[in-house]
């Protein structure tokens, strides 16, 4: 089939909210596009039976009182399922879409399947050269006049109009071509929904696989959700024929998804992730120039963190560290009581590896001056504000924001009001020290064009 023979139905909703479960549609509207032209447009505004938001107000400038009056989804629904048959289902961010339309079609007692294009994977293809592919960034990189942006008609238009675009600079073939390859599915495993992968959004967040009798498989994050689990089955891993459920959480973007997979890991203990799973093997060295010793997780927190030298997933792993650092600077592990305890000079002075501190070649002070000295490339970062920090993450395809509160690389938790961020810094009077939270924080912070907020002095007394 030529993109010229194609059917399509370009398709655009709003909606109370991004949760289908409890959301409703408040508008839709529809291009039918056949022989590559326009042969309809179609739309309407929904009653969802329940208030629209006032930030989803502002935002599409859909009314309680224009909705009131207007047909329910259930009135809509047989002329609606007969418009979209047959034809191939478009739309940018296709699965918010379709899998708002799936469970509106549920409830009116209709079930609806269509093969799905997203105009999102598809500017990806076709435009790698560009990071950003929300609806916003097509129009101003591409000069698409949106006759009205969050509507739904306005920004079905636009995106046929880069539909036209895409395929004036690459050719309708081209276009035809990538447009069969990103509509391309995966086989999902047999007891696992469709409609639940169909209701994941392309927006960061994490996700969990359970399997049967809801035991917790896998948690997962990513800055585009549903393509990531749809590429857990795309590979065939052992284990995803045992996938009975996908449960996800949106987030405002990629350290908020990175921040919370650390901490659902740890509270689920899910049977497939091998890291972020042991909390209580956190260890790391304390030197007090006499005795060098491993501190365990339950010393480790804002205020010792400081004093604590390198942060090791175990024990095993700490004493690597400990080796390396004591060839390199000929350091005694028998004198440093990482090596048993016996008399006389220890086994690596031997083969020419301790400088001989347990031989009486050197005294214990320059030995352990030594120690000091390698001690310090293994120093934890210092916390470089007088107090807790805000990282400021901002969603824009929901005009919404998350504050990350972070004390002493401890963190605190996500706010999203002036309410909650005031909870957070009362509560946390003793932060939590994690170490994978910790190197996340550690990565982020380093990133360029961040936003962050003081928020005043430290909160530990």
């Amino acid at each position: 089939m030529a993109l010229a023979d194609a059917r399509l139905a370009i398709v655009d909703l709003e909606t109370t909210g991004g949760q289908p479960g409890w959301d409703r549609v408040t508008e839709i509207g529809v291009l039918e596009i056949d022989g590559f032209e326009v042969s309809s447009e179609w739309s309407t505004l929904v009653n969802p039976g329940a208030s629209i938001p006032a930030p989803i107000q502002a935002l599409t400038g859909i009314t309680n009182e224009m909705v009131a009056a207007a047909p329910t989804f259930a009135e809509i629904a047989g002329a609606l399922h007969e418009r979209l048959s047959g034809r191939v289902f478009v739309a940018h961010n296709a699965r918010f879409d379709y899998g708002f339309l799936r469970r509106e079609f549920d409830r009116a007692g209709l079930k609806f399947s269509a093969q799905t294009l997203c105009t999102v994977r598809l500017s990806r293809r076709l435009y790698a050269e560009h990071a950003s592919h929300n609806l916003d960034s097509l129009i101003a990189r591409h000069g698409i006049a949106c006759r009205a942006r969050h509507r739904a008609l306005g920004d079905a238009d636009a995106v046929w109009q880069f539909l036209r675009i895409a395929a004036r600079e690459h050719g309708e073939e081209i276009l035809w071509v990538a447009a069969r390859q990103v509509a391309k599915q995966p086989a999902l495993p047999p007891h696992l929904d469709p409609a639940a992968v169909d209701a994941i959004p392309e927006a960061p967040g994490v996700y969990i696989f359970y399997g049967e009798a809801g035991t917790p498989l896998y948690v997962g994050m990513s800055k585009t959700l549903r393509s990531r689990v749809l590429q857990h089955f795309s590979t065939r891993l052992a284990w995803a024929p045992e996938v009975r459920r996908v449960d996800w959480q949106r987030t405002a973007g990629e350290l908020g998804a990175a921040l919370r997979e650390a901490k659902l890991v740890k509270a689920l203990a899910p049977a497939y992730n091998r890291q972020l799973r042991r909390p209580d093997s956190l260890c790391g060295f304390v030197f007090d120039m006499k005795r060098l010793r491993l501190a365990q997780s339950h010393e480790i927190d804002a205020q010792t963190l400081p004093y604590v030298y390198g942060l090791f997933r175990s024990k095993r792993h700490a004493l690597q560290a400990l080796r390396t650092l004591a060839d390199e600077y000929g350091l005694c592990l028998q004198t440093l009581g990482f090596d048993g305890a016996r008399p006389g000079a220890c086994f690596r002075h031997q083969i020419a590896r301790c400088a001989g501190v347990c031989a009486g070649k050197e005294s214990i002070h320059m030995h352990q001056g030594r120690v000091a000295e390698a001690l310090a490339r293994l120093r934890t970062l210092a916390w470089p504000h007088g107090g807790p920090l805000g990282i400021v993450e901002r969603d824009r395809d929901r005009e919404a924001e998350e504050v990350h509160v972070v004390d002493r690389w401890c963190y605190l938790g996500a706010a999203s009001s002036d309410a909650e961020l005031a909870e957070l810094l009362e509560a946390a009077r003793e932060p939590r020290f994690d170490y994978d939270q910790y190197r996340i924080l550690a990565r982020h912070l380093g990133k360029k064009n961040l936003r962050t907020v003081k928020l005043g002095p430290c909160t530990a007394n």
